[in-house]
């Protein structure tokens, strides 16, 4: 999940749970858990919620980099990209992405 957000910057939570094959009590948990270590923040817009990662500390922006180029299997990363892009569901966002 954290690999994913890094490489995409900013996702909700169908986005996530088309990408990760996910139910969503379970991401929204684990979302719960990384917003309270403060990994991750959130945005409202309308009825969805978005998530990217929070400003870290370098030490754990090269753990997050870490994760996105070989800490995650490359074929897991690659495959749950491939899922998000087919996913037709994915929600227009109202105001620009987080870049």
């Amino acid at each position: 999940m954290l690999a994913l957000l890094h490489t995409e910057k900013e996702l909700c939570v169908c986005e996530l749970e088309a990408a990760l094959d996910i139910i969503q009590p379970v991401i929204s948990r684990n979302l719960a858990l990384l917003r309270e270590s403060e990994w991750v923040e959130s945005r409202r817009e309308g009825r969805r919620m978005y998530y990217r990662i929070a400003m870290v500390p370098d030490w754990a922006q090269l753990i997050l980099r870490g994760l996105a180029e070989g800490g995650v299997a490359a074929k897991a990363l690659k495959a749950a990209r491939a899922r998000l892009a087919q996913f037709e569901g994915r929600p227009v966002r109202l105001t620009r992405r987080v870049s």
